[in-house]
């Protein structure tokens, strides 16, 4: 049986500024900009929507201005 990558994504949600840059790069569509949370600087953060579905290709965090996305990729069965 052949093993599927699955991606984790970490969002520092304290550094975000809610430019959704990320949120327009998910090929899947798994980010959004938070909705009536912001963190302490007044911004609204982005936020995953499906952990299941990433895949690690990592487009969030390389079009990330602020360094706030961190990808980490497992195998699964």
């Amino acid at each position: 049986m052949m093993k599927k990558i699955q991606g984790a994504i970490v969002i520092n949600e304290e550094r975000c500024k809610g430019c959704a840059l990320c949120v327009e790069t998910c090929p899947f569509g798994l980010l959004q900009i938070a909705v009536r949370k912001v963190n302490t600087q007044g911004y609204p953060y982005v936020e995953q929507t499906n952990e299941t579905d990433c895949t690690g290709c990592a487009n969030c965090a390389t079009v990330c201005p602020d360094a706030c996305i961190s990808v980490y990729r497992k195998k699964v069965l």
